[in-house]
């Protein structure tokens, strides 16, 4: 019988993988933003600046205040990382999400599984990485290993929890290979395999929530939903294998709301995941979406009712107008556990 042993969630941010004195980067991409998301609306970047003129955000943009905070989510994932060592896994599921990368205007599914036999993380070649955004060049090989690589899937186990959503109402897409114009793993699942499992990379079944694209983005109370059917799934699967269970994204972002990223942790912390459920639709768009892939893991750990251990949570501003990446890392482990 298989066993949930671990979870885990990460944010994903290019932050985290580009140096701090970098991070200015992206600034000229947040100015020509003319929709930037920030509770239920969206502001020009000059908007964003006298929206927020009393956050004191202009302190936390300094050349010191982000090495400390690069630092620290350093820090926290290498902890993270010691934990998943620690749990010894056999396999992972994770809970992710696409922007474009394997999905494109044709076809963009509202949940997807890819239950192929091997995982492709291949290097950009010149002309695609000369085509990314800018300030997004430096932080690819915090997804993408040099010479790229190629990891094992497992579609038994994938087979088998796309057939058990089915019996739970919910119709998933199925991917068995990855589409010419974008041979790899989307940078969702390449950060965990880089960053969490150190290149030591386990079998894993990557799942994909359609967080960014209207009009057919799950609801919370759909995604809160879709982890426990994934959970009764994993429960009901007959080998003998030791499971984790990972998400891969968020929290608020390309603008920073604390007062959101706080509900979510509140949220993790007591168990009580229909909070999510209360969050306004509005409140979930932009980079902000992906809290919706940390949604179906708090709702298999609320059932399993194991305590949520933040690690560290560190909004990374980048600008006066507030854009960046709020950083989370969090952990549930058996009672007991010395993880």
């Amino acid at each position: 019988m298989a066993q949930v042993v671990l979870g885990m969630a990460t944010s994903h941010g290019p932050m985290l993988s580009t140096p701090a004195s970098d991070w200015g980067q992206r600034i000229p991409a947040d100015m020509a933003n003319q929709a930037h998301s920030y509770r239920g609306n969206t502001y020009t970047f000059d908007e964003l600046i006298a929206l927020r003129k009393d956050d004191d955000i202009a302190g936390q943009v300094t050349p010191s205040v982000w090495e400390a905070k690069h630092s620290r989510c350093q820090l926290a994932l290498q902890q993270l990382a010691d934990t998943w060592e620690s749990a010894r896994p056999d396999v992972a599921i994770i809970f992710g999400n696409d922007q474009m990368e394997l999905f494109s205007d044709e076809n963009i599914p509202a949940f997807a599984a890819y239950v192929g036999e091997t995982i492709y993380n291949k290097e950009y070649d010149a002309g695609k990485m000369a085509n990314l955004p800018i300030g997004i060049p430096i932080s690819v090989p915090g997804h993408i290993p040099p010479g790229g690589a190629e990891y094992s899937g497992c579609p038994d186990l994938a087979s088998h929890i796309v057939q058990s959503l089915g019996k739970d109402a919910f119709d998933v897409s199925v991917l068995r290979g990855f589409p010419q114009h974008h041979a790899t793993i989307p940078h969702a699942f390449g950060f965990v395999y880089r960053q969490l499992m150190r290149d030591r990379v386990i079998p894993s079944v990557p799942l994909f929530i359609n967080t960014f694209y209207a009009p057919n983005q799950p609801t919370a109370s759909r995604c809160r939903h879709f982890g426990q059917a994934v959970l009764h799934a994993v429960k009901s699967w007959p080998e003998d294998l030791r499971i984790a269970l990972i998400a891969s994204g968020g929290l608020s972002h390309f603008v920073i709301d604390e007062a959101l990223d706080k509900v979510v942790l509140d949220a993790l912390k007591s168990g009580q995941v229909d909070a999510f459920d209360a969050i306004d639709e509005s409140f979930y768009q932009s980079g902000s979406s992906e809290i919706k892939n940390w949604i179906p893991l708090a709702a298999a750990m609320a059932e399993l009712q194991w305590p949520a251990r933040i690690v560290d949570y560190v909004p990374c501003y980048r600008s006066d107008a507030g854009t960046g990446n709020a950083m989370g890392f969090v952990c549930w482990v058996p009672e007991g556990s010395d993880g």
